[in-house]
């Protein structure tokens, strides 16, 4: 499953709206407690660039602000290759994953790409919670043919879908932004092993259609299905990859719930020391949540060269996406 050709993370950088939203602030809207949301969820308070809780914009945002998807993007974006130490005439391919897009034509990507002056292409992957696995592995392989840099960006403004009057998930999602930069390096394969999915069958369980109120999910069957099939996911990619739960440094989940990360962690027999939460102060914010959370893992030392880090998530669809990843010098080391 590992490419021939090498392959390194170099850059990491997050950017998270102003706006906290604490469960305090969710209270005044439906009765509910800071307590219950907290026990069910993990989540203490999220990041709004939209919503209730923040002031009307003008419909054209200013230059440099963070209230769309493409801005929280640029903002990621900017910090990644600066902490590689590229701008964006370096990159020969951007991709954006979001379920968010700013329009429906053109690919929000195509804006993106105008803010950081890229000079290759640029595309837009929506594969919902799961998008930003599903663009590391397609990144990877366009590396593998012939790409020297891709910028990969997982950015979500959840809180423009969000149905505000629903007290069974309204509490859920935030908004912002994870940026990496990949380089091809010779003979150094990172992607060890890989998994994506999708049952078009489960669709019904969460969705949001054009012109409706927000984001519907019927969550006791998601978090059913979501453990199942992140840890039947991420056991196929770690089989891939011929290592074991014993050899992962670091198993970065998607942060939809702290219920399903710690069932799937315990049931690939992944101890909690070894689990990148975020969730607790951001929310689930869908495709952006694991570069997030990658990124304070980065920040924050807990990731040497050689490591095994496992990412593995679930999303709307029902989309599925795992993958092996050896953390690895690049050019500038691991280090920014």
């Amino acid at each position: 499953m590992a490419t021939e050709h090498g392959c390194a993370i170099t850059g990491w950088a997050s950017a998270l709206p102003s706006t906290v939203v604490t469960n305090q602030d969710i209270m005044t809207l439906f009765d509910t407690s800071d307590e219950w949301i907290v026990e069910r969820t993990g989540i203490r308070q999220r990041r709004a660039a939209d919503g209730p809780f923040v002031t009307p914009k003008p419909s054209a945002s200013p230059p440099g602000g963070m209230g769309t998807t493409a801005q929280l993007a640029a903002e990621a974006g900017r910090g990644a290759l600066a902490g590689a130490g590229l701008t964006g005439a370096d990159i020969d391919l951007l991709v954006l994953c979001t379920t968010t897009p700013d329009q429906l034509v053109p690919a929000t990507s195509s804006a993106l790409a105008n803010a950081l002056a890229i000079k290759g292409g640029a595309m837009d992957i929506n594969a919902a919670c799961a998008g930003f696995t599903y663009g590391l592995v397609a990144s990877t392989g366009f590396i593998a043919t012939g790409a020297e840099r891709v910028l990969l960006i997982g950015a979500e403004t959840l809180t423009r879908i969000t149905n505000w009057s629903d007290r069974s998930n309204a509490f859920l999602f935030g908004d912002g932004a994870g940026a990496v930069v990949l380089e091809a390096i010779p003979d150094n394969p990172a992607l060890l092993g890989w998994d994506i999915g999708v049952d078009g069958s489960l669709q019904p369980l969460f969705y949001s259609d054009h012109g409706g109120e927000g984001m519907t999910m019927r969550g006791q069957e998601v978090f059913r299905k979501a453990v199942r099939v992140t840890v039947d996911s991420a056991a196929k990619s770690l089989e891939r990859a011929k290592v074991s739960a014993a050899d992962i440094a670091l198993f970065i989940p998607h942060q939809a719930n702290i219920r399903i990360m710690t069932a799937a962690a315990e049931r690939l027999a992944i101890p909690p020391e070894r689990v990148m939460s975020v969730i607790e102060l951001t929310g689930n914010t869908s495709s952006a949540s694991i570069p997030i959370a990658l990124t304070e893992a980065a920040d924050a030392g807990r990731l040497s060269d050689g490591d095994l880090v496992l990412f593995a998530g679930f999303g709307a669809g029902m989309t599925w996406a795992s993958a092996v990843w050896r953390w690895g010098p690049g050019p500038l080391g691991t280090g920014r």
